[in-house]
């Protein structure tokens, strides 16, 4: 089973003749409603500190996309804890408004690909300053907004001490709760029952406190393409199942990330029913392969139009792509790759 890559791939670019998105356009969040898709994209211009914005475009087909404002509609507080730069976007609807997970840091992370592995800039700091500070540490928040373009910050929903980022809502309740998957990079070893960063789902009453305890969703899988694996996508119900969408990254998060899924139990979904034991995706073409990070397929937005699935990935960390396949042949698909009971 392989998803089909756009022939208009990719089809958003960075935009050289505005300053905040002139070098890096990757990673959306995409809503698609009354005939229209919703694309809240990551974006950065070539600033030493690198900071990180969100920009939105709208499309009527899926594929071709119009950028809605010259400047971004969702940008690092002046003085919060999400000053440093907010990324990654992954959005759910309950009610008439939209809630959107994201990434952020207190301090800008600089341009990260002059670095070493997993290196950023960190911000001065004395002996009393808190860890989040001293490490300048990737937490994750949420805002919610009715139009894209208005927002209210409702604020931190991770522990500062951890690097908890893939945080993606669930789009409904589950069994009276609301339901969401998360990813603490820490939470490796034996204590954890997991040898590489992966993938967790917890369960609260109130979308901002989620204080009662994670369970191990999906591990990594030693010597594969998917040692180190996250959430990518918000998950979509569908008759068979919750269907999730992940990435994998080969040597323990070192090489090509790749692109997996795996279907959850309706009623439970912290039974996985099945997991595909082979990627969905790979890196290719140029797009993927030549940019800040050299070979990643990275989603962060799908959505469900008639029998098509769009993915919607951030390419080599510098690009947007789309793939699609049918929702009946992957469901079909997965049917072949169930979990043993």
């Amino acid at each position: 089973m392989r998803l089909e890559k756009s022939k208009a791939n990719p089809i958003l670019s960075p935009n050289p003749s505005k300053d905040w998105e002139s070098i890096v356009v990757c990673n959306p969040g995409v809503w698609y409603e009354e005939g229209k898709f919703y694309m809240l994209y990551r974006a950065a211009g070539d600033d030493r500190e690198h900071v990180i914005r969100f920009g939105l475009a709208t499309s009527d087909d899926g594929i071709h996309y119009e950028r809605q404002s010259g400047e971004p509609v969702f940008s690092p507080s002046e003085d919060g804890p999400d000053m440093g730069g907010v990324e990654d976007p992954r959005i759910v609807k309950f009610g008439e408004e939209f809630y959107v997970t994201y990434a952020y840091r207190p301090s800008p992370p600089g341009q990260y690909w002059n670095f070493g592995h997993d290196e950023i800039l960190l911000p001065p700091t004395d002996e009393d300053s808190p860890l989040v500070l001293k490490k300048n540490i990737a937490n994750s928040g949420l805002a919610i907004t009715k139009d894209f373009i208005n927002w209210r910050r409702l604020g931190r929903i991770t522990e500062t001490n951890l690097d908890d980022r893939d945080v993606i809502l669930f789009p409904e309740k589950i069994n009276g709760k609301y339901a969401l998957l998360h990813r603490p990079k820490e939470w490796v070893g034996e204590k954890y029952g997991c040898d590489y960063p992966s993938i967790w789902i917890n369960f609260s009453d109130d979308l901002m406190v989620w204080n009662g305890g994670s369970k191990l969703l999906l591990a990594g899988i030693e010597g594969t393409w998917e040692e180190k694996i996250g959430g990518s996508t918000p998950p979509l119900k569908t008759k068979d199942g919750w269907l999730i969408i992940y990435h994998g990254v080969e040597n323990g998060g070192l090489g090509f990330y790749r692109v997996g899924v795996a279907l959850l139990d309706l009623n439970d979904p912290t039974k996985v029913i099945a997991r595909g034991k082979d990627w969905v995706m790979e890196p290719e073409h140029d797009y993927e392969i030549e940019g800040y990070y050299k070979g990643c397929v990275f989603p962060t937005g799908n959505v469900i139009v008639d029998d098509t699935l769009y993915v919607y990935y951030g390419g080599a960390d510098k690009y947007i792509g789309l793939a699609t396949c049918s929702v009946t042949d992957l469901l079909e698909y997965l049917k072949t790759q169930r979990t043993e009971e």
